[in-house]
């Protein structure tokens, strides 16, 4: 039978979620526990790669068991789990399900703050004064015009091909500071960061909207802004047809 586990954790002490040779993962973590409470070894497969310090408010990853999960599973993960990681829900879905190939988009959120926040040191990127949000958001209808953000991607990425339909993308103001939500099919490997730096040069004055226009045509990564600090990007929703799936 085949399970869903929809998690959470904040990033902070971990290189992403992927599995790492030398270094600690929340995959790593998260299977050795399954694996204890299950009684047999059991291999987790995750909806996506977070980078190193990234966050996810929501994560969705499936695994298969021949029996039915053992009772108050979810209370037990937890118990069991360090404080950093937190099982939200679990249930069964068909074997077609698959966590990373059927998600049907992704949002990310990216939080700030404008005032610096000692409980918050590495959950928010921290700006040392507002930015203009209405030019930052016509910033952001530029990008819906577009499908293709090579110049946001890692240079040396794998990427077969660096097209996203892109949803969503809004600067929005919150009592904490600003976040930026942005919502799509698939996003390009460090394609999130490089949007808020870039954007948020947008907001500063250092890039102008038609300047914004000539890098992502570009198709350049050099040409765009660097990228915004890791702490304050979060997978926030993983979309998927449930009702083809869940049992």
């Amino acid at each position: 039978m085949r399970y869903v586990l929809e998690i959470a954790y904040n990033g902070s002490a971990y290189h992403g979620w992927q599995f790492q040779k030398h270094s600690i993962s929340v995959q790593e973590v998260l299977e050795e526990r399954v694996s204890k409470i299950l009684g047999a070894k059991t291999s987790v497969v995750g909806c996506g790669r977070t980078d190193t310090g990234v966050h996810a408010s929501s994560y969705i990853l499936h695994f298969d068991y021949l029996k039915e999960l053992p009772p108050k599973m979810i209370f037990r993960l937890n118990q069991m789990l360090p404080k950093d990681i937190a099982i939200y829900d679990a249930f069964e879905v068909t074997e077609r399900f698959h966590a990373r190939f059927n998600a049907t988009y992704r949002k990310y959120i990216y939080k700030t703050s404008i005032r610096k926040n000692p409980f918050l040191v590495n959950e928010c990127l921290y700006l040392f004064k507002q930015p203009d949000v209405d030019l930052m958001n016509k910033g952001c209808v530029e990008l819906l015009k577009y499908q293709d953000f090579a110049s946001f991607c890692k240079s040396g990425s794998d990427n077969k091909t660096t097209i996203c339909q892109l949803m969503d993308a809004e600067w929005i103001n919150k009592k904490e500071g600003l976040e930026f939500h942005v919502k799509a099919d698939r996003f390009l490997r460090n394609m999130v960061r490089a949007l808020v730096g870039t954007l948020l040069e947008v907001g500063y004055g250092s890039i102008s909207l038609e300047e914004l226009k000539v890098i992502i045509e570009s198709k350049n990564r050099s040409n765009a802004g660097k990228s915004a600090a890791a702490r304050g990007l979060y997978l926030a929703e993983i979309g998927y047809n449930w009702d083809e799936y869940r049992k």
